[in-house]
């Protein structure tokens, strides 16, 4: 006997809005997780990768960040924005330690001097959001599906976006194409064209 496949239902996924970026980000007081939190939305990546990012990983004069231990042990370039190199060369006076070699980690906790958790920078996102008033669920990877939105809304090809994201089949990456703000891009039903 034959056992059916279970099908799972497709959410479309959540993202902010850049205003609600903008909001989240002015909110976080302390340095560190600011520099955390843009450095994920700036870039689209996963909690995973930002807690495993190395200070060579921030590529200054390529202006691009070098993910080294993406999904399936990937390894791939993302944008490295100026505002974003701004916060985080702001952070490394604040927080950086000298005799650092390049192949330490960015981010590290101040108790155990190793590499931030996960659920460190959860609980993080989880106070900023509800500090910035922003009422609907947003986690950590609500920023990463906001920065391939609004790359999406600012007519990035998919092609380009599945490589920033670092997705195996375009499949994953049209998932965007559902959340496009038809609006902005100026696109009209054709109904509306009838004289």
């Amino acid at each position: 006997m034959r056992i059916p496949r279970l099908r799972y239902d497709k959410h479309l996924p959540s993202y902010l809005t850049k205003e609600e970026i903008k909001r989240l980000l002015g909110s976080i007081t302390y340095l560190k997780h600011k520099a955390i939190l843009t450095t994920i939305y700036s870039g689209g990546l996963r909690v995973s990768e930002v807690v495993n990012l190395r200070i060579a990983d921030i590529m200054s004069k390529e202006m691009k960040i070098r993910i080294r231990n993406g999904k399936r042990n990937k390894e791939r370039y993302t944008l490295l924005s100026q505002k974003n190199l701004e916060i985080l060369r702001e952070y490394w006076i604040k927080f950086g330690y000298k005799n650092y070699q390049p192949d330490d980690y960015l981010f590290i906790s101040r108790q155990t001097k190793k590499p931030m958790k996960v659920r460190g920078i959860e609980l993080v996102m989880d106070k900023s959001i509800k500090k910035a008033g922003i009422t609907r669920n947003a986690t950590v990877h609500t920023l990463r599906h906001s920065f391939a939105t609004h790359l999406m809304n600012g007519g990035v090809d998919l092609r380009t976006i599945q490589a920033l994201l670092g997705h195996s089949n375009i499949k994953t990456t049209s998932i965007y194409l559902h959340v496009m703000d038809y609006e902005i891009l100026n696109i009209k039903s054709p109904l509306d064209t009838f004289e």
